[in-house]
């Protein structure tokens, strides 16, 4: 699993309906050109998510470089705010078991009602849940929610 952050949490990413929708589109081809699959993602207004399986994490890593490059770039062009420190880092963890993966799976759709912006996983826009749910059914997303809770998965993710 993947996760970017901006830096000391601002919400560059959610500035705007159109930013979101943009980043998202430009995570998810860049995971296309490195990821074997791509099981789920979540992108927030501070940070996204993204679970992958890839047979070269360091090509993947650096595309995504190149994405927080760009999205830097063009976002402090936008707002004149050249030369300001958009992206806090950007770090991968590993997958050790089924548990770990379907618990991974709940955490990033659970990941917008966690932090309050919507009650539903499908009520997030810029998410995987609803194409998950359409792919496994309400029921057996009800299963494997009860089956792999997300319990303290996330917690103090960001301190040191």
């Amino acid at each position: 699993m993947i996760t970017g952050t901006c830096y000391e949490h601002k919400h560059h990413i959610g500035i705007s309906h159109e930013r979101m929708t943009n980043f998202e589109a430009d995570l998810l081809s860049a995971c296309a050109k490195f990821a074997v699959s791509t099981y789920a993602w979540c992108i927030l207004p501070n940070h996204y998510h993204v679970l992958v399986r890839t047979d070269d994490i360091e090509a993947l890593r650096h595309e995504l470089g190149r994405v927080h490059g760009r999205s830097s770039y063009n976002w402090n062009g936008g707002e004149n705010q050249r030369g300001r420190k958009v992206w806090f880092n950007c770090f991968d963890r590993v997958i050790k078991s089924h548990r770990h993966f379907w618990a991974s799976v709940n955490y990033v759709h659970h990941n917008p009602v966690e932090h309050g912006y919507v009650d539903n996983w499908q009520d997030w826009l810029w998410s995987s849940a609803v194409e998950f749910l359409e792919r496994v059914g309400r029921e057996r997303a009800l299963q494997i929610w009860r089956e792999f809770p997300i319990l303290d998965y996330g917690k103090k993710w960001d301190v040191d």
